[in-house]
């Protein structure tokens, strides 16, 4: 169908000029606006096309306060834009995100305002996650049991770093809106660009090189690594292994703002600390001159009033002082007072040790006066005869004690058992015999009588005789 045929289907009212032909200079006086145009393309395409089935991984997924829903449906070498109106989206049983794979039930359509090729969406399910979306749900998976997630290995911040530098493109909308930021809030701070892509198959190199970089020259306290927002495609690049390896193993401490305030990066979890956007990164690491005003004239408040309680006290203690300060004659006069009290109490001091003294000295000289030789010659005599009598006493005693027991061992000494006739008799050896028993005829014995000894031979042994 040539270009006359379609506007004689699809806007018949509009009335053209037949004279026109392509090459000539003149123009149509009656011609087609562009939403005439548009809506004639829209008209056509909905005509021709019926509902269809699409599949494919959602993008770019906006909420609109409206409660309309915008995104995008992509596959490896395409993608549509696409719109589902709220009555639609309140009957879809779950919440699309990015990287979802769905089947959608949708007209294709023209949005005239803007002349952009859309899908109305009908109907909207699940067909599985995508492709993206599960390469990004599989590194995240293993980053995190390695520990490159760990709370424990996130340093701080550098209070007031002595320089910042950040990590993105030259030409990015993100640095201009990290400068301003910087310039706004520290100008004083120097600001390091260590350029890199930020997009494309080269950007993960590149960034990661960019922050070896950084680490390597130490020129920054903390590094920002940022990039403004985009469909998932877009910020693929810091989903990238090498990158996040890059972030885990800089020295610095890292910030990463990347995309908008819903997108999550795996640069994100390995950083040291998330910021939402690039914006809010810079907001993080500068501290706000306005704030460090507003401190210091606090601390400024702070010190005035310290002063002034110090010079206050040093006031009341010199009041203090001068009430105590008083002119040398007065000085003088207390302490001639003070002499003459002294010397009264020492006065009074030494007469009453005297009059202690003369007690004891009378005390001591009554103990000291000769005593009296009669009755001390009575007392002599009385204790002479105690003694002798004691004596005499004590004599009897033991003489007495002494019979009894010269008696009791004379009872049973064995020179009593002689004396009534009895003899000791010893072998060769010198023990006493006590019975037969290993004596020999023609032995030797030594027997012991009350008076004197024998030597004698056995001639003869006779066994003692048993009971029985």
């Amino acid at each position: 169908m040539d270009w006359r045929g379609f506007v004689e289907r699809f806007a018949p009212e509009t009335r053209m000029n037949t004279d026109f032909q392509p090459g000539n200079q003149a123009l149509a006086r009656e011609t087609l606006t562009v939403s005439e145009l548009n809506r004639a393309v829209a008209g056509l395409l909905e005509r021709s096309l019926p509902l269809v089935s699409v599949e494919g991984e959602l993008s770019n997924v906006t909420r609109a306060a409206s409660g309309h829903w915008y995104f995008s449906l992509k596959d490896a070498g395409a993608q549509v834009r696409c719109v589902m109106f709220r009555g639609r989206a309140r009957h879809v049983d779950f919440s699309p995100r990015e990287g979802d794979r769905v089947e959608l039930r949708a007209l294709a359509t023209l949005y005239e305002a803007r002349g952009e090729f859309q899908l109305n969406v009908e109907a909207m399910r699940r067909a599985g996650a995508g492709d993206l979306y599960q390469r990004f749900l599989k590194l995240k998976e293993a980053l995190q049991r390695e520990g490159l997630f760990d709370a424990g290995r996130k340093r701080p911040l550098p209070a007031a770093p002595a320089a910042i530098g950040i990590v993105t493109s030259a030409q990015a909308a993100a640095l201009r809106d990290v400068l301003t930021t910087l310039r706004r809030r520290a100008p004083a701070i120097p600001v390091v660009v260590y350029p890199t892509l930020v997009q494309g198959a080269e950007a993960p190199a590149q960034i990661a090189a960019a922050i070896g970089r950084a680490g390597a020259r130490r020129d920054c306290d903390v590094l920002l690594l940022v990039r403004g927002g985009g469909s998932i495609e877009d910020l693929w690049a810091f989903n990238d292994e090498i990158v996040a390896r890059a972030v885990a193993a800089c020295p610095i401490p890292v910030v990463v703002g990347v995309g908008h305030e819903t997108d999550f990066t795996i640069a994100d979890f390995v950083a040291d600390l998330r910021a939402p956007t690039p914006t809010a990164a810079a907001e993080l690491v500068a501290p706000d001159r306005r704030e460090l005003a507003r401190a210091a004239a606090r601390l400024a408040d702070r010190l005035q009033a310290a002063i002034a309680r110090l010079v206050d006290r040093a006031g009341q203690r010199l009041d203090t002082a001068v009430r105590l300060l008083r002119p040398p004659s007065a000085q003088w006069r207390e302490r001639a007072r003070r002499a003459a009290v002294l010397a009264q109490r020492l006065a009074t001091a030494r007469a009453a040790q005297g009059l202690r003294r003369s007690a004891v000295l009378e005390r001591l000289a009554a103990r000291l006066r000769a005593p009296r030789a009669d009755l001390a010659g009575q007392r002599l005599d009385s204790l002479e005869r105690r003694l002798r009598s004691a004596f005499r006493e004590s004599r009897g005693l033991a003489v007495r004690r002494l019979d009894a027991a010269a008696g009791a061992l004379a009872l049973v000494s064995p020179q009593a058992v002689l004396d009534r006739g009895y003899a000791i008799v010893a072998g060769a050896d010198g023990r006493v015999l006590r019975d037969t028993a290993g004596v020999q005829v023609g032995q030797g014995l030594s027997i012991r009588l009350a008076a004197g000894e024998l030597d004698a031979a056995v001639t003869a042994v006779t066994p003692a005789k048993t009971a029985g």
